[in-house]
């Protein structure tokens, strides 16, 4: 975000007076869209973001420096907020817990915005019950060189899976490259439940469209193909909710659809001048949402029928570490993504020898979370290479630590 001496604006949401910082202050050059317009956007579809973020604890996911440079999580509350912003404290297997914000109304999404956040990453559990989700989120996550039709059949998969164990799903685009599929079930299952009901319905979506579709967690394993992230169900995992602005510079959106459209739309048509005009127009494809909650016992029968997952070999040095199959090789960690593309273009131009035989799924590159931020793996898949021309293992070209001085229960190595 651009520097701005602007005084601050104080709105009055509801009865509510929210102070808005900095309200010219340029958050997307390219649509020319600043804070207060992002603010007023939200107050816009508010019904709708609601539905999605309302009642939820949610991290913080903070853009102090703008949409170029890499955010910063926030799982704490801030001490100082307002009696209108709610909290409720998660509990996580490491050990820690965090006291998250709450939002119910469009004051409170106002304020969020306030903060620098931009998207909306509530979990799947509302702050009454924070054991049980009422949300099994379902992500279509494309890897390189998978287009947009591809998604689309694989969602269809997806809708004829829930259909046949009496769940609705209901599609939204990611913001990004891919689609979430929100189902609302009853709160009645433990997270480890809804977790494996999610990688129930990945498996069976990978059984009846094979090569479209995988339930493959390990990245280099895909191929070519949409991966059915069942592990955003995991109790520490949050996804941006409906209506959520993305950090692209468009200022693309996360849109509900109706599976009717999902032929016909495409995600960069789905942006806040848009979004205005067809909320206005249209409302929310998701309204019925909250009525259409649903039981697991479908999935969880289907679980039993298809037996274990079948689990990756781990290594015989004694460190209990998954061993993988694929030649993988390792290039940098980095702090943050231009720095990750440098490396991996450092590497090809070490060996440019192989890389005209790398397939696009064969570079990975993938944002992992730290303790606040996201930092960035390179790794390079050479399955497409020959035996013998395969480049070896090397010094990582940028080894960075994203825990270097950060110590707690659970903390990652420890």
């Amino acid at each position: 975000m651009t520097p701005s001496k602007t005084p601050p604006e104080v709105l009055d949401i509801d009865g509510i007076e929210v102070r808005i910082s900095s309200p010219d202050k340029v958050v997307f050059p390219e649509p020319g869209l600043t804070k207060l317009d992002l603010v007023r956007y939200y107050l816009a579809v508010a019904e709708g973001a609601l539905r999605g973020a309302g009642g939820r604890p949610m991290v913080l996911k903070r853009f102090p420096k703008g949409i170029d440079a890499e955010p910063f999580f926030q799982k704490r509350v801030p001490e100082n907020h307002p009696p209108f912003i709610g909290t409720a404290t998660l509990h996580y297997a490491s050990g820690t817990s965090a006291e998250e914000a709450v939002i119910r109304d469009a004051a409170g999404l106002a304020w969020v915005i306030n903060l620098g956040c931009l998207d909306l990453n509530p979990h799947p559990v509302r702050a009454e019950d924070l054991e049980h989700p009422d949300e099994l989120r379902v992500d279509l996550d494309p890897m390189p060189g998978v287009d947009w039709s591809q998604i689309v059949d694989t969602a269809y998969v997806a809708q004829e899976v829930l259909d046949d164990v009496g769940l609705v799903g209901w599609p939204k685009t990611s913001g990004s490259r891919g689609l979430h599929i929100l189902v609302r079930i009853a709160p009645e299952w433990s997270y480890s439940d809804v977790r494996l009901a999610a990688e129930t319905l990945a498996r069976e979506v990978e059984n009846r469209a094979p090569g479209l579709a995988t339930a493959r967690w390990w990245k280099e394993e895909r191929g070519e193909s949409v991966f059915v992230d069942f592990n955003q169900n995991a109790k520490d995992r949050t996804v941006a909710s409906a209506y959520s602005v993305r950090p692209l510079p468009d200022a693309r959106v996360s849109a509900p659809l109706t599976w009717e459209e999902m032929r016909t739309a495409r995600p960069g048509q789905f942006t806040v001048p848009t979004m205005l005009k067809r909320f206005a127009e249209t409302g929310d494809p998701h309204a019925g949402i909250d009525g259409a909650a649903g039981s697991l016992d479908g999935l969880l029968a289907l679980a039993k029928e298809l037996g274990p997952a079948e689990k990756a070999p781990r290594s015989g040095n004694g460190s209990g570490r998954r061993q993988s199959l694929m030649p993988l090789i390792e290039v940098a960690r980095t702090r943050t993504k231009p720095e990750a593309l440098a490396a991996l273009d450092e590497w090809k131009s070490r060996h440019a020898a192989v890389v005209n035989s790398l397939q696009p799924a064969d570079i990975l590159v993938d944002g992992m979370r730290g303790s606040s931020s996201l930092w960035y793996r390179v790794r390079v898949n050479l399955q497409h290479v020959p035996d013998g021309e395969r480049p070896p293992q090397e010094e990582l070209i940028a080894d960075y630590d994203p825990w270097a001085g950060k110590q707690w229960p659970g903390r990652p190595g420890h």
